[in-house]
């Protein structure tokens, strides 16, 4: 799928699906990012709190929890301003205005291609 990256760009994917969450971990680690994963939106912001090259985040909007993924890039985007934000969900579909200006909506079902585009155009490559 073209290029891949150094293999220093960090990647969280936040999915409570374990399938899903595994695909995308496989897809991102497959073009060389290190990649993180977490379960819940606390699980990522436990994991953000002690992995601070952390350069984006992957999550589905729609999980179990004290908050979606929304609220989650909202706290992320006050917290650590400098990482980049792609939400994703089969359900809702969210407006640029409901997203973090750092951050991009991409609708499920995506494709692999999809993923790589975004993450690449989030990360200025």
């Amino acid at each position: 799928m073209g290029q891949t990256t150094d293999g220093s760009t960090m990647v969280l994917v936040v999915e409570d699906e374990p399938m899903i969450r595994m695909n995308g971990v496989d897809l991102l680690e497959d073009q060389g990012y290190r990649v993180l994963e977490a379960a819940s939106a606390d699980e990522a912001i436990a994991l953000l709190e002690q992995a601070p090259d952390v350069r984006l985040i992957f999550s589905d909007i729609d999980m179990p929890g004290s908050m979606n993924g929304v609220e989650l890039a909202e706290l992320v985007h006050r917290r650590w301003p400098g990482i980049r934000l792609l939400l994703t969900s089969g359900q809702q579909k969210v407006s640029g205005e409901d997203m973090p200006e750092d951050g991009r909506f991409l609708p499920k079902p995506y494709s692999q291609g999809d993923v790589i585009h975004e993450v690449r155009a989030l990360l200025g490559r």
